[in-house]
């Protein structure tokens, strides 16, 4: 008889803190999201720790009392990980790992590792490698293991030189080589996409888990990896589309985050520089999702700082059909409508007005739902930029509405 293995998840806890800048609301929003990072990581989420603090404790990030509660949670409920939502300092690390006698993770090096396990192409496992040698660097004097010596130890320490200073020169001898691997793989990169000729180029763009990879799925007929977790595309894929008559390229990219690393961002650059590259963007946003509007501020923010803001964009609302606006009873006065009671009709009477009837869509990419009115603004939107570029012949691309007409494509 075959025994069945059991999944062992690390048990542990979260924390996070009120501040001026983030309210208990939005807190609870940004532990809903490190619970759900910390779940994709292959952690379990026993408890929530929070603190009102008007700034972090210099030292250990939050008060004696409140460490010295956590410390009693971990003891009595053997918790293996305490995960941080937000960026521990090295020396804030070191002292808290010192304190808890546990692993102490924060945001930011929860995402690195689960970017190192979802990368599976060697130029992937390459850039999250440097992203986490970055990181690593600067908090090597709080680590108790060291890195595998990767050349012969004798003749290789200078005189009086400490462990600790020769782990430091290997990583920064580590993160030199990766850098020159990959300048190589970022001008091949280049090279790809300058001989893809000159089709107009698109590239999905969005939140992490929004549904970017199962859009290009049901636009391109292609297998692209989509699961229910965070990150589940790392790879950039390209696949060449064609509405009726009309070919493009379209990229399916690395899903953005609130306070995304900016070692990912640095290391990804050429993942990036698709969307860099980009003719039009569609703006993927997971309207069921009741933080939505902040994951479009986040997302905005990244193409900002990528100098990718200007760009024609489409604005993607989809999984409307998991969209389920919460309910006031008919009896209940106390409560207040906001827009977490709003319809989708009322959503676009909202700022999305402002977005314009020509750049914004709601759709089901799983169902397939409004998604004919979906593929014929792409269209129409790819048929200007061509015309645009290339006017001699617009002869070739007619408008939509025509082609059907003509029935020379049956979608």
């Amino acid at each position: 008889m075959i025994e069945r293995e059991e999944i062992n998840f690390e048990r542990s806890v979260i924390v996070g803190i009120i501040n001026r800048d983030q309210d208990e609301a939005k807190l609870n929003e940004y532990l809903d999201e490190l619970e759900f990072l910390t779940i994709t990581a292959g952690g379990e989420v026993h408890k929530r720790f929070s603190q009102k603090l008007d700034q972090p404790n210099a030292k250990t990030f939050l008060g004696t009392g409140k460490m010295e509660e956590i410390k009693s949670y971990i003891v009595e409920h053997d918790i293996h990980t305490v995960i941080f939502d937000d960026e521990l300092s090295p020396g804030q690390q070191k002292n808290i790992t010192r304190i808890l006698d546990c692993k102490v993770l924060d945001r930011t090096n929860l995402i690195l590792d689960i970017f190192a396990q979802r990368a599976q192409t060697s130029y992937a496992r390459t850039q999250v490698e440097l992203a986490q040698f970055q990181y690593l660097l600067p908090r090597l004097s709080g680590m108790w293991t060291h890195l595998e010596r990767q050349r012969g130890g004798i003749g290789m320490r200078g005189p009086g030189e400490t462990e600790i200073e020769t782990d430091r020169r290997i990583v920064r001898d580590r993160i030199t080589l990766l850098r020159e691997k990959l300048k190589v793989i970022d001008k091949q990169m280049a090279s790809q996409r300058s001989n893809r000729g000159a089709m107009v180029r698109v590239a999905l763009v969005g939140y992490t888990n929004v549904g970017k990879s199962t859009l290009m799925n049901a636009i391109g007929k292609s297998e692209v990896f989509v699961e229910n977790k965070l990150f589940a595309t790392l790879d950039t894929t390209v696949r060449k589309i064609v509405i009726g008559n009309l070919p493009f390229l379209l990229s399916d990219t690395v899903g953005f985050i609130r306070k995304l690393p900016t070692q990912l961002v640095e290391s990804f650059k050429s993942t990036l520089d698709e969307v860099r590259e980009a003719d039009l963007l569609l703006h993927v946003v997971d309207i069921s999702h009741h933080d939505f509007e902040d994951h479009i501020a986040s997302v905005n923010d990244i193409l900002k700082d990528i100098k990718s803001d200007d760009k024609p964009t489409i604005m993607v609302f989809n999984k409307i059909d998991a969209y389920h606006p919460e309910v006031i009873a008919e009896d209940d006065l106390m409560t207040e409508r906001t827009s977490r009671h709003y319809s989708i009709e009322e959503w676009k009477k909202t700022w999305m007005n402002k977005v314009g009837v020509d750049n914004a869509i709601f759709i089901s990419a799983t169902n397939k739902e409004n998604f004919e009115e979906f593929r014929k603004k792409v269209y129409e939107t790819v048929r200007q930029i061509h015309i645009t570029r290339f006017p001699y012949n617009n002869f070739l691309y007619p408008d939509f509405d025509h082609l059907i007409e003509n029935e020379e494509d049956k979608i």
